[in-house]
């Protein structure tokens, strides 16, 4: 049964209505995860910390896509609530097109960086080559990957959460077939994997595109737009959270790398592309839900709904505290098995990655509510607020601790810096939710 942006929302319903949006965040990041397992098990260690090293840069120019959907639908569902359904396409239109022409334009700036970051941060040699090798091939399919995750949250501003996740599970089907194929049974090695990405992310972006270009029954469609500056700056700086977060992270990604291959070689770069595998899927639950949220908040924020918005914020609290137990105790259970299936060929290394898990798995229990903080104030259409948890949360809080901490707990106090940024955030967090509440009325 359909649920409309503008009804009342119980906890059930809730659930059901983010559920695709959780399911596809997911499973993107499980797909995503397989290039590391075909290439850690089929094309050696080096291979495997290549791909983690470079893939910060990667997720960085990809970034872009999420800013456009979570600013431009954020924006596109508040006007929609003021019954301007007509306004709303015209917006849509020119985001995604403007977007397009963005990932372009910065897929030649990553192709012409590429090789002189990667040296600049440290890879040598083999990992060197390995490292512009597939980054290259990533680099082609860019504009479709920023469509990708630019459609993600658009699918639920136009109503359509499980056609995106449908969208989702065909681009994820395909990397992992075309990794089976071309890494696991012919010799194509990290050329393989990294192709199979490109071309499972050519079906991300292209699909959707396809979809909203034609006549269909969502409440969004692609046709003649008009350019409006204003609207671009509200969208890129409502969603420069986002944005925001994801370089942040990236860019802490690379700091992590630095301060492990200092403190404890090739093997922690390794050990810490295994916790982000993790992290990437049990993260993505609570993005999966801030994102599936995010329209209903800005549609009954548009309406002046102020009783609902209070609501929608105490069951979004429940809710998450018992995901937060869930993925906590699913991360204590799982450390083993996963481990394992990454890199049980080499003892040492398994043992530095088990140690990684057992305090790592700490900020499962606190991260979920900053990542809705500052999707919330994003839906408010409140940019600078939603900018400034993300800033602090992913860059600001990180950086200081895992510089200061190695200092005291050598690598031990790289694994507990996240869990101490993510303490920091949430504080950050309600400070900003109280500070807010009598201007929003939730």
């Amino acid at each position: 049964m359909k649920i409309s942006l503008s009804e009342h929302f119980t906890c059930g319903k809730l659930l059901r209505f983010t559920l695709p949006s959780i399911v596809m965040l997911v499973f993107s990041s499980i797909y995503g995860v397989v290039d590391g397992f075909f290439v850690s098990n089929f094309v050696g260690k080096t291979a495997f910390t290549a791909v983690n090293f470079i893939m910060p840069f990667l997720m960085i120019l990809g970034a872009a896509g999420f800013m456009f959907g979570t600013g431009g639908g954020a924006l596109i569902a508040k006007t929609m609530g003021e019954g301007e359904r007509e306004k709303a396409n015209r917006m849509f239109s020119l985001i995604v097109y403007v977007s397009l022409g963005c990932g372009v334009v910065l897929a030649l700036l990553g192709l012409a960086g590429l090789r002189p970051l990667a040296a600049a941060l440290g890879a040598r040699g083999a990992m060197l080559e390995d490292c512009v090798t597939y980054g290259r091939i990533i680099l082609l399919s860019l504009p479709a990957f920023i469509l990708q995750y630019e459609f993600q949250c658009l699918f639920v501003t136009a109503e359509k959460p499980t056609l995106g996740l449908y969208v989702t599970v065909a681009a994820g089907v395909t990397n992992m077939v075309l990794d089976a194929l071309l890494v696991a049974v012919l010799p194509f090695g990290l050329v393989g994997a990294a192709a199979a990405t490109a071309l499972s992310q050519c079906v991300g972006g292209a699909l959707p595109l396809l979809y909203f270009a034609r006549p269909n029954t969502s409440l969004l469609r692609l046709g003649r737009t008009e350019w409006k500056s204003s609207v671009l700056f509200k969208t890129c700086t409502n969603g420069s959270s986002e944005l925001m977060s994801n370089i942040s992270m990236s860019l802490v990604g690379m700091l992590y790398n630095a301060q492990l291959l200092h403190y404890a070689g090739e093997d922690g770069i390794a050990a810490y592309g295994v916790l982000m595998y993790v992290n990437m899927i049990f993260q993505a639950m609570f993005i999966g839900y801030s994102v599936g949220v995010a329209p209903v908040i800005s549609y009954h924020y548009g309406a002046g709904h102020h009783g609902e918005l209070r609501g929608l914020l105490r069951r979004s609290g429940g809710i998450l505290t018992v995901l937060a137990l869930c993925m906590f105790g699913a991360a204590q259970v799982l450390a083993g098995p996963l481990g394992r299936m990454f890199v049980g060929y080499d003892e040492a290394l398994l043992a530095l990655t088990l140690r990684a898990f057992s305090i790592f798995s700490f900020c499962f229990l606190f991260s979920g509510y900053a990542i809705f903080g500052s999707s919330f104030f994003t839906a408010l259409n409140d940019g600078p607020v939603s900018a400034a948890i993300s800033f602090l949360r992913t860059l600001v809080f990180q950086v200081a601790c895992v510089l200061l901490f190695p200092l005291w707990w050598q690598v031990d106090g790289i694994w507990a810096s996240i869990v101490a940024a993510e303490v920091m955030a949430v504080a950050v967090t309600l400070a900003f939710l109280r500070a807010k509440q009598k201007r929003y009325h939730y």
